[in-house]
């Protein structure tokens, strides 16, 4: 992997090439390319905000850490710690040297690009300085430092892969124990992929989840969780507590869980098309955990996959024991870990933990959400309205032209019957 982390200064040249070795040093540790680029903005104000004394940032595959200096501006003035936000989130631990605020990549007013090759997720790192308690004057400006994080968008990966995975409509990643998990979108008749990633509202936007455990005892998978996301800050969890449809009973939508299953290693699931109110863009990221337990253990309410049957009022299992839906209501992760916690204070008791390679997040996206044009038959109804007006015209015309030629006929009977003398 090549030197990627840029800065916009020549005179950062002998810094760059620091900060390029770390990066290959990085590589060999990760097992993955990616790169931090922080970017001071050419403005006099922020004097040295951004420079690599002040501002450095580290992307892994969940998140992104921006360390601060505190001489900030390089002015001997230090900067206050809640002075200082990512996107409205604000310093999570601080040294006597530097303040450190970690973000998720998919929060604290992220935005996705989508490259040809690769993903790039901005932040902005805002300063904004506020005075002293009860000393009413500030002694600096404030300043603005873009944070960015590239990934690569098609790279082959192994347990430790980037989140999110991008491969066109699906996301597939492979674990160490050879579980493949996978999230496609599906076409209308569920017999394959979907060629399109464009939906209309009123469309069941039809996924799969599924994994591949070749050589591997029989597993179930569960989706624990889905979100819905539109590149930035708004987003919309659809699939909750512990494998719990929401949006059918939140919004009274179709979406649900398909029964039956068609195996123990698949779940397919219906989402209603919907849009994020108020925002320009109709792009959609889906975001989904998927997990597995052995296929020989009973389903509980950690693990299932429930929808809400709208007509009705009641939740049932894709399983067939609608008692574990009973929490979807509540909380359902809450008396299970009881169960767990005590059965572990018991004397000769063992808990069964699902191993971490047995879970895995993936998203899909994005998805472009299009209002329905028109229906041609509209048109057609409309010139069709209009026509009995043209008709109704045209049969007036023709009775005056009648009364005309009648008026004029008795005109002249009347001047021949005249007597002449």
């Amino acid at each position: 992997m090549g030197c990627k982390v840029k800065y916009q200064f020549p005179l950062l040249v002998l810094w760059l090439l620091t900060l390029c070795f770390d990066d290959i040093s990085g590589f060999w540790r990760s097992g993955f390319p990616h790169k931090a680029v922080v970017i001071q903005k050419e403005s006099a104000v922020q004097q040295r905000a951004g420079s690599p004394e002040t501002v450095s940032a580290q992307c892994t595959e969940w998140d992104v850490m921006v360390t601060i200096n505190p001489d900030l501006l390089g002015i001997q003035h230090p900067v206050q710690a809640s002075d200082l936000s990512v996107g409205g989130c604000g310093v999570t631990s601080q040294t006597p040297t530097a303040f450190v605020i970690e973000a998720p990549l998919q929060g604290c007013g992220s935005i996705i690009t989508m490259l040809a090759d690769e993903i790039v997720y901005t932040f902005t790192l805002d300063y904004n300085p506020s005075p002293l308690p009860g000393i009413p004057i500030i002694r600096t400006n404030p300043a603005v430092v873009q944070i960015e994080c590239h990934y690569p968008r098609n790279h082959n990966v192994s347990s430790n892969a980037l989140n999110p995975t991008w491969v066109p409509y699906t996301s597939t990643i492979s674990a160490q124990d050879s579980l493949g998990f996978s999230l496609v979108i599906m076409n209308s008749d569920w017999s394959g992929p979907s060629s399109s990633n464009i939906f209309y509202l009123g469309d069941l936007i039809n996924l799969q989840a599924s994994v591949d455990s070749t050589n591997h005892v029989p597993l179930q998978l569960f989706v624990d969780n889905c979100v819905a996301s539109d590149g930035s800050a708004l987003t919309y969890t659809f699939i909750g507590n512990n494998g719990c449809f929401t949006d059918s009973k939140v919004t009274g939508s179709n979406s649900q869980f398909i029964t039956p299953r068609i195996a123990p290693s698949t779940l397919q699931f219906e989402l209603d098309a919907f849009r994020f109110y108020g925002v320009a863009t109709s792009s959609v990221f889906i975001t989904c955990r998927l997990k597995v337990t052995l296929a020989s253990q009973a389903i509980d309410n950690l693990n299932k996959a429930c929808t809400y049957i709208t007509g009705l009022s009641q939740w049932t299992s894709v399983d067939g024991s609608n008692q574990v839906c009973s929490c979807c209501d509540a909380n359902c992760a809450t008396g299970q870990k009881r169960r767990i916690e005590m059965a572990r204070r018991r004397p000769g008791r063992s808990v069964k933990t699902i191993p971490a390679e047995w879970e895995k997040t993936l998203v899909v996206g994005p998805l472009y959400l299009e209002k329905k044009p028109q229906p041609a038959v509209s048109e057609h109804l409309t010139s069709t309205g209009q026509s009995p007006s043209g008709s109704f015209v045209l049969v007036l015309g023709s009775m005056l032209v009648v009364l005309g030629l009648a008026c004029s006929a008795f005109l002249l009977f009347l001047l021949y019957q005249k007597p002449h003398f």
